[in-house]
């Protein structure tokens, strides 16, 4: 599975008013933020997928050892690159990969975030599969994801949305989040909606499947 080209290139053409955008959808994010990075300890590597612009990196880089921050979006990662240079970030490594082929080893970090892109996936469980892969045995599974069928208001936004071409192929509500992460086999430790004007999000931390011996 690969991630469809269309949306890839909704994105490139985003990319520069992405930060704009979120000033009418982005209400929860600062709050989301603090809840990502106190999942993060000194010591940790942490991969992200989807960094977009960068408004979780900037809070990544702040407590983590190191930081690798993808997108798929080759403009979004030159926004991301950007902003790594304004605020003088010294721990991040930007790269353009697709969630279907990170090119990591198993195992390889100790935190992986997926902010706001499970809504947006063409293979739901592979994606998942592709996170949880790359993550070691103890580490974290951090997906906050926007919740377009929390309520009224964010279904009746997300349909308005979609007449813009906005690429979103499934809609989530905090129960059936959480049950696409423990479908994929991973435990969630811990789950909170944090509530906007518009859609709120679906906090998930959450640790791999365990291995039986």
């Amino acid at each position: 599975m690969a991630s469809d080209d269309r949306a890839r290139g909704y994105w490139d053409r985003l990319a520069a008013d992405y930060d704009r955008s979120m000033r009418l959808l982005g209400g929860p994010l600062p709050r989301t933020c603090e809840l990502v990075a106190r999942e993060v300890g000194p010591s940790d590597r942490v991969l992200e997928v989807a960094a977009g612009t960068g408004l979780f990196t900037s809070a990544l880089q702040t407590v983590a050892r190191e930081v690798v921050a993808t997108d798929y979006s080759a403009a979004m990662v030159e926004q991301l690159e950007a902003r790594g240079r304004r605020e003088a970030w010294s721990n991040v490594v930007t790269l353009q990969r697709d969630l279907y082929a990170l090119g990591f080893e198993s195992g390889a970090f100790d935190v992986v975030v997926a902010a706001n892109v499970l809504h947006l996936v063409p293979d739901l469980p592979g994606a998942i599969d592709a996170l949880l892969h790359v993550l070691r045995p103890s580490g974290k599974l951090l997906v906050p994801t926007f919740l377009h069928a929390q309520n009224r208001v964010a279904r009746l936004s997300s349909r308005l949305v979609g007449l813009t071409g906005f690429p979103s192929p499934r809609r989530f509500d905090e129960r059936s989040l959480r049950a696409a992460v423990e479908r994929q086999g991973a435990r969630v430790e811990h789950l909170e909606v944090v509530h906007g004007v518009v859609f709120p999000i679906g906090f998930v931390c959450a640790r791999p499947p365990v291995c039986s011996t």
